[in-house]
């Protein structure tokens, strides 16, 4: 079985969609404080134009965890 984590930071644009961005394995003490001043900083640069429209709110971030088990399916 294969684990994996990834902080997904979501946000919403000028269009009113919410977008996100991914990061694979985060640090393991990363703070709420961090990821937010991370999240304040690509509204505030507008770093990201995602399908042309501009970053404009930070609505959410977490770390999602999953277990992958694969199946050998060869008989």
């Amino acid at each position: 079985m294969e684990t994996t984590k990834r902080l997904v930071m979501s946000f919403k644009n000028t269009l009113g969609r919410v977008v996100s961005i991914s990061v694979d394995d985060p640090r393991e003490d990363v703070t709420e404080a961090e990821i937010k001043k991370v999240m304040d900083m690509i509204v505030e640069k507008n770093i990201f134009v995602p399908n042309g429209a501009d970053i404009v709110e930070a609505v959410e971030a977490k770390v999602v965890v999953t277990d992958t088990t694969e199946f050998d399916l060869v008989v």
